[in-house]
């Protein structure tokens, strides 16, 4: 397996990132090759020489940098060698099986309209994040700020690939899947809400188990949670300041813990043709460590096929 890792993506690259390859390189399966996208130059000069390189990290130059404030759909054209266009460029060719940023996320996502594509019928791709559950399992929640209008159909959908996703990452076989709403009756929240939940309780292809509100998060009552990108990115950036918190006031316990982005490393995009997780930007080392393993996992789970396979059927 090869995995395109984006060496100039984040507020910390490429330092950041190379220090997140190192850690991860020796963590990774045997057979599994770091390949580091960015401007050759800097990379180099971290390592001081190339014999410091491990014998599975690899460099692939490119000459453009997208920073983390410019505008997706005017840069992306505007720089066709960025270490993002180049990714995935090579994630569409097969040269890799993974590409991981922690770069610009509008310009990963719209990159990934444009080169890998969406797998057909998916009407809106989605980025998802991790929440742990009270019972040490994980869920997730979906989308986390790629959609941030959605109509019903895009919120049924959302439930029928996280429950592919839980299904194959998580091996749970029959997910519990909820929309997330001001109140657990049908009739509550907008007509958006309203009409979202009577196609996902019509739907067979989905366990559903009907609204859940935000005290329900963490408990056992589901383990994909639907919303769209608005309310969820609101919703994971207050969980990860639950942990900022919790750590000033010098509290530590292990459940908390998992509310560190540092040790989720990152969110996966569900409904493209091709692996791809995208870090935070504000990323250490030890975050882009935990990127790239996730990134692994995920495709050794080869999620974008079971997907692909499930429309299919359908």
């Amino acid at each position: 397996m090869k995995i395109a890792v984006d060496a100039m993506g984040g507020d910390n690259a490429p330092n950041a990132v190379i220090e997140g390859a190192l850690l991860a390189a020796s963590a990774v399966a045997s057979d599994t090759i770091l390949v580091l996208v960015g401007q050759e130059e800097p990379i180099k000069r971290f390592f001081s020489s190339a014999d410091m390189i491990p014998s599975n990290i690899e460099i692939v130059h490119a000459t453009q940098v997208i920073g983390m404030h410019e505008h997706p759909v005017k840069t992306l054209p505007a720089k066709p060698d960025s270490s993002i266009s180049v990714g995935y460029k090579m994630l569409k060719s097969g040269e890799v099986q993974a590409f991981c940023s922690a770069g610009n996320t509008g310009a990963m996502m719209v990159a990934a309209m444009f080169s890998v594509q969406a797998i057909a019928g998916i009407s809106r791709p989605a980025i998802i994040s991790f929440v742990p559950k009270l019972d040490g399992r994980m869920g997730i929640i979906l989308d986390v700020g790629a959609n941030t209008d959605c109509k019903p159909e895009h919120l049924l959908q959302f439930g029928e690939i996280g429950a592919i996703f839980c299904q194959y990452y998580f091996g749970i076989a029959k997910p519990k899947v909820a929309l997330l709403n001001l109140g657990e009756e049908p009739t509550k929240g907008n007509l958006i809400s309203q009409s979202a939940h009577k196609l996902m309780s019509e739907n067979s292809k989905i366990n559903f188990v009907g609204n859940i509100e935000g005290r329900d998060l963490f408990n056992e009552k589901a383990d994909v949670i639907v919303c769209d990108g608005f309310v969820g990115n609101i919703v994971i950036k207050m969980a990860e300041s639950y942990y900022e918190i919790l750590h000033q006031k010098r509290f530590k316990d292990a459940f908390f813990d998992n509310f560190n982005f540092e040790s989720i490393g990152g969110s996966p995009i569900l409904g493209i043709n091709g692996n791809v997780v995208i870090g935070h930007g504000i990323s250490n080392g030890l975050a882009i460590k935990n990127m790239i393993l996730m990134t692994e996992r995920m495709t050794s789970h080869n999620i974008p096929a079971h997907i692909r396979e499930t429309l299919a059927n359908v």
